[in-house]
């Protein structure tokens, strides 16, 4: 019997972003067959988000080798004994907007979300300008990634429900559906 209920913890985690007001729209899950190594990911956004430009994608990585090694641990373990608190998966929020005929000042946007996020959900943020045809003006399209750890330890103990993850997170979101018209241009609205 495995320690942790993967598969569990990803719809228990989908709950609670529905808690936290965010709708949910896809879940994938992948299997690489030669490693067993998994990726569960979710597409969601704020609900008053629906239809809108922005696009939040949740991913979490799951490395057959640390789930192991956290069971092996966990096995050996007396009933009153919590597991150590050195296993994790990687979790990563990606924020992807379209194309936009006027894009912000990406340091200045980077600015104005460090101070949203906070320091407990550093976001890194990107542009990549996108060229149809040599003649054609680029497109820039703007992601923003956050980074995080998920503790199996936390998990099996139930406590690893990312609350103020998943706040934060609801706020860079409003922040750039708020700022999203004045990048796309009235006449894309």
């Amino acid at each position: 019997m495995a320690a942790i209920d993967v598969a569990g913890y990803v719809a228990e985690l989908k709950e609670h972003a529905v808690d936290h007001s965010f709708h949910v729209h896809d879940e994938r899950h992948f299997v690489e067959t030669y490693s067993l190594r998994q990726m569960w990911e979710v597409d969601l956004h704020p609900e008053e988000g629906c239809g809108g430009p922005l696009d939040l994608h949740l991913a979490l990585e799951v490395d057959p080798r640390v789930l192991l090694a956290f069971e092996d641990q966990f096995l050996d373990l007396d009933e009153t004994e919590n597991p150590p608190d050195e296993y994790y998966f990687p979790l990563v929020f990606t924020w992807q907007l379209p194309p936009l005929p006027h894009p912000p000042d990406l340091l200045l946007l980077a600015t104005e979300l460090a101070g949203i996020s906070g320091p407990d959900l550093p976001l890194e943020v990107s542009a990549i300008d996108s060229f149809g045809a040599v003649t054609d003006a680029p497109e820039r399209s703007v992601t923003i990634v956050a980074r995080q750890s998920v503790s199996l330890a936390r998990v099996w103990l139930g406590e690893e429900l990312l609350c103020e993850t998943l706040d934060r997170c609801m706020a860079v979101s409003r922040f750039l559906l708020d700022q999203a018209p004045a990048w796309l241009g009235s006449d894309l609205l």
